[in-house]
Order: C-alpha cells, then sequence, then structure tokens
C-alpha cells in the first residue's frame, strides 16, 4: 500500500497554494490557487507565478462571431442565371487522349519490358 500524501500550503509570490492529494490517486496533487481570501483556480500540475496571474486576470476572450446557414458569400442569388464556365484553369483530358500524347511519362506496357 502506498503511503498517503498530506495537505500541504505554501506561497508563491503573492498567492497562496494548497496542495491536495487527488482523491483516488496515489502520488497526483490538486493545486488550487488562492489570492487573500478568494479562490482563482485549481490545477493538476505545480503551478509558477505567470500561472497564477494568468488565473487572476485571464486575456479578453473577443465575443463570439453569430454564423447565419442563411447568408453564404458567393452563392448567386434566387432567380440569378447559373455561372458559365470559365476558360481559365484546369480542364480534363478529352477521351481521344492516350498515354502515348502525354509528355514525360513512362508507362509500362505489360509483361514483355519488364
Amino acid at each position: 500500500m502506498t503511503p498517503r500524501l498530506e495537505t500541504k500550503r505554501f506561497n508563491i509570490g503573492k498567492y497562496s497554494i494548497v496542495a491536495q492529494p487527488i482523491p483516488h490517486s496515489a502520488h497526483m496533487l490538486r493545486y488550487t490557487v488562492f489570492l487573500g481570501k478568494q479562490r482563482l483556480g485549481a490545477l493538476a500540475s505545480m503551478p509558477s507565478e505567470a500561472d497564477c496571474r494568468y488565473l487572476e486576470k485571464p486575456p479578453v476572450v473577443p465575443p463570439l462571431k453569430i454564423f447565419y446557414v442563411t447568408s453564404r458569400p458567393g452563392r448567386p442569388k434566387k432567380g440569378t442565371k447559373p455561372a458559365t464556365p470559365q476558360e481559365k484553369g484546369f480542364t480534363a483530358p478529352n477521351a481521344g487522349v492516350s498515354h502515348h500524347d502525354l509528355p514525360d511519362i513512362h508507362i509500362p506496357r505489360g509483361g514483355d519490358d519488364r
């Protein structure tokens, strides 16, 4: 049977840390961070002073942008004519093109030139 860890108290800068054993764990501790009498949060790893400052004053998170399913940029409006295909860009090869017409490609013919 492993020995049970005890609760420990210590300070990091202006923050008070209480390390308590996590229930049903042999050796892990929960580090609860306090500033004065106010509880800032808890961590499962040993906190640094930067971690404590992050718990005290987390960064500002911008508000979420609402996603509207009905507003889809680039989608044509109702009643408009379908777009004509553009001549620029890649076009698929015709059905009449064989591998002999393609440059720099070696395709073996079968069992005779292995």
